[in-house]
């Protein structure tokens, strides 16, 4: 009897452990497809990028060394095309031109979003809509911001026209037609369009701050312009190294907002790599050399973004705090 039930158990377990097979492979391969899913969504996404952004900067990477002119051909030239590049008066101009603009852009960028950041965060009334207005420029293209202020700017048009019929006869600013001055118009707009966004950047660190400290300190006695001197703007160090390679960044490919507002003139007063590159590519039919150019531009982003790509996704101590 006790041999026949114990039959019966194996039996009935068997049986069992046979029904849940199916269900066990279907879980497996379930499983399965969830993590190969992953894989499947982004690697229509890594194709595209590792054939259209790094194939095509190997690609001209490659045209740069080449005697490449209105067509690619694979004559070598070696570093030929590079001192060519150096030895253009424009390039001089472009590689002045992006120090000045570069160095105003980062500096008047930074200090108005902090300074605009600060006011924000004492909550005020209608933060909220001074803050959508505040980053609102940065919601238009560069195009739209250059085509704007070079109406503003045109002393036929803009500023200059608007005061001289208010009856300031002897108003003048005609920055954007001057060889010396229309790169600082450039400059204008472009701060226009970005310190928004860099409010955007320094009011979400000062929203991180622990509060305690401030309290603290302001019972000890300490006042507002001592504790954002001593204590917030130190804690604010991992903004102000973002903002400063984004900017950076942008200013180095700068384009449509020169193109808009200038054109690269008067003359190419206000030529910019990025411009330079264009024209000698498409325009002047010198491909090597537009190539060369374009190099150089991404070894100077490079040369801001790897270490900042580095100390980012580096392991953290845990003394690095200390």
């Amino acid at each position: 009897m006790l041999l026949h039930h114990r039959a019966h158990s194996v039996d009935a377990s068997g049986q069992l452990n046979r029904s849940a097979e199916p269900s066990v492979k279907k879980r497996s391969a379930r499983n399965k497809f969830e993590a190969i899913l992953p894989k499947l969504v982004l690697s229509p996404t890594l194709i595209i990028t590792l054939i259209f952004v790094y194939g095509f900067i190997a690609w001209t990477t490659i045209l740069s060394f080449t005697r490449s002119r209105a067509f690619a051909n694979f004559r070598w030239a070696g570093f030929q095309q590079y001192a060519r590049v150096w030895e253009h008066p424009r390039w001089h101009v472009a590689v002045t031109n992006l120090g000045i603009y570069a160095s105003l852009y980062v500096i008047l960028c930074m200090a108005i979003g902090l300074t605009l950041a600060i006011l924000l965060d004492q909550r005020i009334r209608a933060e909220g809509g001074l803050r959508a207005l505040f980053l609102y420029p940065m919601a238009l293209s560069f195009i739209v911001t250059g085509t704007a202020w070079k109406w503003i700017l045109n002393p036929g048009l803009g500023l200059t026209k608007l005061f001289h019929d208010w009856g300031w006869s002897s108003f003048q600013f005609d920055w954007i037609i001057s060889d010396d001055m229309a790169i600082y118009t450039v400059v204008i707009a472009a701060v226009w369009q970005a310190s928004g966004f860099v409010m955007a950047m320094f009011l979400a660190g000062l929203r991180g701050i622990d509060q305690e400290m401030i309290k603290a300190a302001s019972i000890d006695g300490a006042r507002m312009p001592s504790i954002y001197r001593r204590i917030i703007i130190p804690q604010l160090r991992p903004v102000f190294i973002s903002a400063f390679v984004i900017l950076i960044h942008l200013a180095v490919k700068s384009y449509e907002l020169v193109i808009a507002l200038t054109g690269a003139g008067p003359g190419y007063s206000t030529e910019l790599p990025s411009t330079f590159m264009y024209s000698f590519t498409f325009t002047r039919n010198e491909l090597g050399m537009g190539a060369a150019s374009a190099v150089m531009m991404l070894c100077t982003v490079a040369a801001i973004m790897v270490p900042y790509l580095y100390s980012e996704m580096r392991p953290r101590r845990k003394n690095d705090g200390h």
